[in-house]
């Protein structure tokens, strides 16, 4: 091919999944959801994978008797490397081959995510939960996607990293810190396997309601949280579900190894804007 040449990026592959095969993990509910069933509305046939059997099931006869797609669900745990190696393993063999993969599985259980205090406080036990979730199971979706994927020719791996990886708070330290190992983790995979055709990149949403999230953020935490975003409102799973279908098509051809947010504005301003704002709209 010669230098500057770019054969399969045009108008006509923009958001175009036709042909591709996916698999989102954490796809019973939220981002992971609405991951899925926007996928599958690009063309992607797709396997949608939650420890919830029930959810996952759901999403899948939604796509196919509602959206038109096609979609099997897949019942796993991605702490669990060999069903993870299974999810895969189902994929490749129900659709031919495994294209794209969006890591979106993590623990957002309310009363889990209350355990997760300081770093004074940790439980040691949600610490490892949490790492064995979202960082492991992250890191378990690579290890067996990318051989698939060098199969098929080229990937697309989207992992879903958090806001909470990119500055500190006083809760959710175990939270955040397996976020931010998963931003390393992406680049290291695009790193070694960019020149073989898979590209591997982060998103980080910022505040998104789902409906785990509204349960686990109070009215007050919210206003507050309203006041820091660029943007007058908060996300919904569909903000993120654009991004994962532009990273998985080719109209994200030379876009790897980039940790992109996608936050309304919440991470890009001095953290003393609203309070500074605020004194300007005091009557």
């Amino acid at each position: 091919m010669i230098v500057g040449d770019s054969p399969n990026v045009n108008d006509s592959h923009r958001g175009n999944l036709t042909g591709r095969v996916a698999v989102v993990t954490g796809g019973g509910a939220g981002i992971g959801r609405a991951s899925a069933e926007a996928m599958a509305r690009a063309g992607a046939a797709v396997v949608v994978a939650d420890i919830d059997a029930n959810a996952a099931s759901a999403v899948a006869l939604h796509i196919n008797e509602v959206i038109g797609g096609q979609a099997i669900p897949s019942t796993v745990d991605v702490a669990d490397e060999t069903q993870v190696a299974a999810m895969v393993g189902l994929a490749v063999h129900t659709f031919g081959a495994l294209h794209i993969l969006l890591n979106n599985a993590a623990i957002t259980a309310p009363e889990f995510l209350a355990r997760e205090t300081t770093v004074i406080d940790m439980d040691v036990e949600v610490w490892d939960r949490r790492m064995a979730v979202d960082l492991k199971g992250t890191m378990l979706g690579c290890k067996h996607a990318v051989p698939a994927m060098l199969a098929a020719g080229a990937g697309s791996i989207i992992n879903m990293s958090s806001g909470a990886a990119l500055a500190g708070g006083d809760t959710l330290v175990a939270y955040g810190s397996a976020k931010a190992g998963v931003v390393a983790l992406t680049m290291y995979v695009a790193t070694a396997f960019g020149q073989q055709g898979i590209r591997c990149n982060a998103i980080s949403p910022g505040v998104v309601m789902t409906q785990a999230v509204s349960a686990h953020i109070p009215p007050a935490v919210r206003d507050i949280m309203l006041q820091n975003h660029l943007s007058p409102r908060f996300g919904v799973p569909m903000d993120i579900a654009n991004a994962v279908v532009f990273l998985a098509s080719d109209a994200s051809a030379f876009i790897n190894g980039q940790a992109i947010s996608v936050d309304g504005g919440l991470s890009v301003h001095q953290p003393h804007l609203a309070q500074l704002r605020s004194l300007t709209q005091r009557p």
